[in-house]
């Protein structure tokens, strides 16, 4: 299992939380429980499985949507 924690471009609308929230849930091996946007801090928390789910399709989904990812972290857990 791996966590990860991507920054993205400062959000505009709690809309957008909800958007975000949903595409990332819906990526191959993402664990939907784990998933958390904050808004204020304009980052994305998950958890996924790296034998079906990866950090690209994770930033991907985002980026799809139209929202900037700045940066991004993995770390085993």
């Amino acid at each position: 299992m791996q966590k990860a924690i991507i920054q993205l471009a400062p959000l505009g609308c709690p809309s957008c939380l909800q958007k975000i929230d949903s595409a990332v849930k819906r990526v191959n091996g993402v664990e939907s429980e784990s998933v958390k946007v904050l808004f204020n801090a304009s980052k994305v928390k998950a958890q996924f499985n790296a034998e079906n789910g990866s950090i690209e399709a994770i930033e991907k989904a985002i980026e799809d949507l139209g929202y900037e990812v700045i940066r991004s972290s993995v770390k085993a857990i």
